[in-house]
C-alpha cells in the first residue's frame, strides 16, 4: 500500500474519531409525548457529565411573614405556607394549587437554610402533580438580607449573591404525565416577586 494512501487512511480515521468524540454525550433524550426519557446506546459516554433539559419556571407566591417555630435542637424552624402561583415551560404549564403546601425551612447554626418543600401543581389540562424536594439556601452574611427578601422585585442578575438549589421529585397518577414519576430534577432558584422563582430542569 503506498505511503500516501496509508497516511490518508490514518488522517481520515483520526478525523472520524475526533468527530465521534465531539458528538459524544448523554444518549438520553427527553420526549414527554413518548413517555419521558428515551434510552439509546448511540452517543453514550459513561464519563461525560449528565445533561439538563429545561422543564418549566414556577413562580410561587407565599403567605408572608412565615410562621416562626423558634429554636429547635437542630436549628430554627420557619414555615412558609404556599399561597399560589403559576408555572410554565415547554413540556407543562399550569398553576400552583393555592394553600396546598409549604416549605418547612430549618435554619442551621451556620446560617444555611435546609429546605423541605411539598406542594401541588395543576396543569392546564387538569392533571394534579405532587412535588416534594430537599434543597439548600445560603449566602454571605452581607448578602443575607437581600437573599431572603421575598418581596423585592425579581432580580435574575443579582441571584449570584446567594446559593438556592433543590432536587424536586414528582408524583402523579395521570398517565399523560407519568414520565415525571421516573426522572430526577434540579432547580436553579431565586427569590423575589412575593416568593421563590424556580427554574426546573430534568437530568438526562
Amino acid at each position: 500500500m503506498p505511503d500516501t494512501t496509508r497516511r490518508s487512511m490514518f488522517v481520515g480515521a483520526g478525523l472520524y474519531a475526533a468527530t465521534a468524540l465531539v458528538g459524544r454525550g448523554n444518549a438520553h433524550t427527553l420526549e414527554p409525548g413518548a413517555g419521558g426519557l428515551t434510552l439509546s446506546a448511540a452517543g453514550w459516554d459513561a464519563n461525560s457529565p449528565p445533561e439538563l433539559a429545561f422543564l418549566f419556571e414556577a413562580r410561587v407566591q407565599l403567605h408572608l411573614p412565615p410562621m416562626d417555630v423558634g429554636p429547635a435542637p437542630e436549628g430554627n424552624r420557619l414555615i412558609f405556607l404556599v399561597k399560589g402561583g403559576t408555572f410554565e415551560g415547554p413540556h407543562l404549564r399550569g398553576r400552583v394549587v393555592p394553600d396546598a403546601g409549604a416549605d418547612w425551612v430549618r435554619i442551621r447554626p451556620d446560617g444555611t437554610g435546609v429546605l423541605d418543600v411539598r406542594f401541588s401543581l395543576e396543569t392546564h389540562d387538569n392533571a394534579l402533580l405532587y412535588v416534594h424536594w430537599q434543597g439548600r439556601f445560603w449566602s454571605a452574611p452581607e448578602d443575607a438580607e437581600y437573599a431572603t427578601d421575598l418581596e423585592k422585585p425579581d432580580d435574575p442578575a443579582g441571584a449570584w449573591r446567594y446559593y438556592f438549589r433543590a432536587a424536586p421529585q414528582f408524583e402523579t397518577g395521570d398517565p399523560r404525565y407519568a414520565w415525571l414519576n421516573n426522572i430526577i430534577a434540579v432547580t436553579k432558584s431565586r427569590t423575589g416577586d412575593g416568593g421563590p422563582i424556580h427554574r426546573v430542569f430534568a437530568v438526562k
